[in-house]
């Protein structure tokens, strides 16, 4: 394998489809350690040696877009974290660090953030504005792949160097959804937007590469970029990729093992899963089934009929995570105690429907055909529905016909697949007229839960019980990226959604935060209360 060796970066990784919830006709809306994987030994840096410059490349496709606000391609994605930058960054454990953002204040009642912007620069000198992040948010709003997080964002103004998002409902969690790129203003329809991160995307005669920038606005302690340029080599396909990587100068690549078009690797490599945000579920016709419309006690006892570890490691090639709750394990709002209450027990599930009298005839999965690996997995769910006493079979429709059924509630269950905003937000399922609310999903009191968890992130255990028992949605596992490198690439990847390179600017949220205060008679003194 011939291999150039590579840039020592201390970064992280974060790769999404879509945030918020997504409508399935916006298709498809276990940290740790590196895998090393390989016979070859790691050969240690002594720690007087200073670092080389060294030279690597990474893949995109040259055909699809370049924009962050739009593009919706996980390769091209790769490359946005080194070139541009929000107002927050969000790591690995679901905590969103300041970027662009300077400082920020929240009112008293949680619904309205005022975020300050830092003296940064794009990358050609000019300075950020608040014209620039309206622009921006305007775009992403409108944009598939971001639009679901501006559910609960009535508005957002600005003037100065302050941006002012006024909320519909008390959201303690605002800046986990504000990581969104800001570019220029003159430029979000461009299809390469100028950025502020450390590296420029640019064109050159042989085709294109990230160009150091060295005028770069800020500094990172995580991150040491000591290549001048890195080159970008064009690809067709998921093989293609591949193919660069094992045999040339490709450094680093993010693959999706759930995806039909994921080639295998095999040569010496460094692995990390990287979790995107992609939810796996059974939805259940509430409204029009004749098998669970009445039922809800079938309904919350489907959990104990699926083996889901089963799904992850055989369907799923161990790149996703079980979940019994509607949020990823990863993050703080899972509750591994609620969640084991759940968890897959065959002869739980046969003792409930012992006294229910069963249908007459088989319950109907409807699922999209053109999914292979949705395909498989909804046949292994029915085949444990079946084993279970609850005869299932498979309805077997291609992504129009399948979302023409679901529209016209002609099913019992489907396999629906959709991306969670990293606060893993519930409301599109259970609002009325919500995006994801088919055929009686939605539901008053889950969507006050919904709110409650928002204003509070400690009561998302309110809502995660109240949603398994009422059995609307039944969870299933939340998916992953995986991430390639070079061994030796890289001396800390640290995989977070959405960003492949993630590094700090060396403050916290809590840094950045403007504390309320108040007066002697317990009135807020200043602040945007």
């Amino acid at each position: 394998m011939k291999r150039t060796a590579i840039l020592t970066l201390c970064l992280s990784l974060l790769l999404g489809l879509f945030s918020g919830c997504a409508a399935e006709n916006t298709p498809y809306v276990p940290h740790g350690d590196a895998l090393v994987y390989g016979d070859s030994d790691i050969a240690e840096q002594s720690s007087d040696e200073e670092a080389e410059p060294q030279e690597f490349s990474l893949a995109y496709y040259a055909d699809r877009s370049l924009n962050p606000l739009t593009c919706k391609d996980y390769t091209n994605r790769v490359l946005f974290s080194l070139v541009y930058q929000g107002l927050f960054s969000v790591n690995r454990d679901y905590e969103a660090v300041p970027i662009l953002c300077d400082r920020y204040e929240v009112s008293e009642s949680y619904k309205t953030y005022t975020v300050y912007l830092a003296d940064a620069t794009f990358s050609d000198g000019t300075a950020i504005t608040v014209e620039d992040v309206l622009a921006s948010y305007s775009a992403a709003k409108e944009s598939a792949y971001y639009g679901g997080r501006f559910t609960h964002i009535a508005e957002i103004s600005g003037s100065g160097s302050a941006i002012i998002f006024t909320l519909d409902t008390a959201m303690e969690s605002l800046p986990l959804l504000l990581d969104i790129p800001i570019v220029k203003a003159s430029e979000v329809s461009s299809d390469q937007p100028l950025g502020s991160g450390p590296y420029i995307l640019e064109k050159t005669v042989t085709g294109a590469q990230l160009r150091k920038n060295p005028d770069w606005w800020c500094s990172s302690p995580d991150l040491d970029a000591t290549a001048e340029a890195i080159p970008l080599v064009a690809c067709d396909s998921a093989a293609a990729i591949r193919d660069q990587f094992e045999f040339s100068d490709v450094g680093l690549v993010c693959a999706d093992p759930c995806s039909d078009s994921y080639a295998d690797f095999r040569c010496d490599y460094e692995l990390w899963d990287c979790e995107n945000g992609i939810f796996l579920y059974l939805g259940i016709n509430v409204a029009y089934s004749d098998v669970f419309k009445d039922n809800a006690s079938l309904r919350a006892n489907l959990t104990y009929a699926i083996d889901r570890d089963k799904l992850v490691s055989e369907n799923y090639r161990g790149f996703a995570q079980a979940a019994t709750l509607p949020a990823s394990p990863s993050s703080p709002y899972y509750s591994a105690g609620l969640a084991s209450k759940y968890t897959y027990d065959p002869v739980r599930f046969v003792q409930a429907i012992s006294s229910i009298k069963k249908p007459e005839e088989p319950v109907e999965l409807l699922v999209n055909r053109d999914d292979s690996l949705r395909l498989r997995t909804a046949r292994d769910i029915a085949e444990m529905l079946t084993e279970c006493g609850l005869e299932t079979v498979t309805v077997e429709k291609n992504s129009s016909d399948y979302m023409r059924f679901i529209l016209a509630g002609n099913y019992d269950l489907y396999l629906g697949q959709t991306r969670l905003s990293a606060n893993m937000d519930l409301s599109e399922f259970f609002r009325p007229w919500g995006e994801m609310s088919y055929n009686g999903l939605s539901d008053e009191s889950l969507y006050v839960l919904c709110k409650d968890a928002l204003e509070n992130s400690g009561n998302y255990y309110n809502l995660h019980q109240a949603v398994a028992n009422d059995g609307r949605v039944c969870p299933i596992l939340f998916c992953s990226y995986s991430v390639y490198a070079e061994r030796g690439l890289l001396t800390d990847l640290q995989p977070a959604r959405d960003n492949v390179f993630y590094y700090t600017l060396g403050r916290t949220a809590e840094d950045a935060l403007i504390p309320i205060d108040y007066d002697s008679n317990g009135n807020v003194a200043t602040g945007v209360g």
